[in-house]
């Protein structure tokens, strides 16, 4: 049996560790050959649709996601704080003039915001029974009848997979553009037209998960993280919600 000296056990160990502490980049002489996916999920050797298809499949079969930036629609900005599932979602949405809180828990749809926003929807401004009608929903979660166009236009922000299959989309000719780090966690960068339809940075590490959307035209950063970490939802208590059946005094 061969006896190895303690000396060059140590080293050996000394080189291990540092190894360890490359994450990104070309590495080091003598760690795997500088090669930035070893050690990583494979992703990264793929061409940029493939990339771009294992991350929606990723992303879909997800059981939840946290979600949070901006997103620039029809002239506005609107900044989202998200959690999604597929039994529904909870978060804020800001926009210039406002911000609520939306809560959806299967086909219910919570709506919670001051009164100077029900006063907004309502848009008449004639400081009567609309400031008073506005005034008993102040603080209050509305529930948002289906049928009301308000459910339409508010229910995409809690749906994880309309919301992501409407967000995920690259435009022009996909490419991969290098290795790169979110949050300590190596990506691979995939981009649309050069950058100009957008990158997406997908995880190397575990799931390929997407981490970090830039949005074509300058519509938008998102970061998406918290991929398949549970959270409750419930519906508020009856004494904190309101209820107007089938049309929302403000529509």
């Amino acid at each position: 049996m061969t006896v190895i000296p303690q000396g060059r056990t140590r080293r050996a160990a000394l080189v291990r560790a540092m190894c360890a502490l490359v994450v990104t980049g070309a590495g080091l002489a003598g760690c795997g050959g500088g090669d930035p996916d070893a050690g990583t999920n494979g992703v990264g050797k793929l061409p940029a649709d493939k990339i771009q298809s294992r991350t929606r499949t990723a992303a879909e079969s997800a059981s939840s996601v946290h979600l949070s930036g901006t997103v620039v629609s029809n002239g506005g900005t609107y900044t989202l704080d998200m959690r999604l599932k597929g039994e529904g979602g909870s978060g804020s949405v800001t926009s210039k003039n406002a911000t609520f809180r939306l809560l959806r828990v299967g086909k219910h749809l919570f709506l919670k915001a001051d009164a100077a926003f029900w006063n907004q929807q309502d848009g008449s401004g004639d400081g009567g029974g609309s400031a008073a009608a506005a005034g008993k929903l102040d603080g209050k979660y509305v529930k948002v009848p289906t049928g009301d166009p308000a459910y339409q236009r508010f229910s995409g922000f809690t749906d994880k997979d309309v919301l992501l299959d409407g967000l995920l989309t690259l435009h022009g000719a996909l490419a991969t553009d290098g290795h790169h780090e979110q949050n300590g966690v190596r990506t691979i960068r995939i981009t649309g037209d050069k950058g100009a339809g957008g990158s997406l940075d997908v995880s190397l590490e575990g799931s390929p998960y997407p981490l970090l959307l830039v949005r074509a035209g300058n519509a938008g950063t998102l970061r998406l993280s918290e991929w398949g970490k549970d959270f409750t939802l419930t519906e508020p208590p009856k004494g904190e919600t309101v209820d107007y059946g089938k049309q929302l005094p403000s529509s």
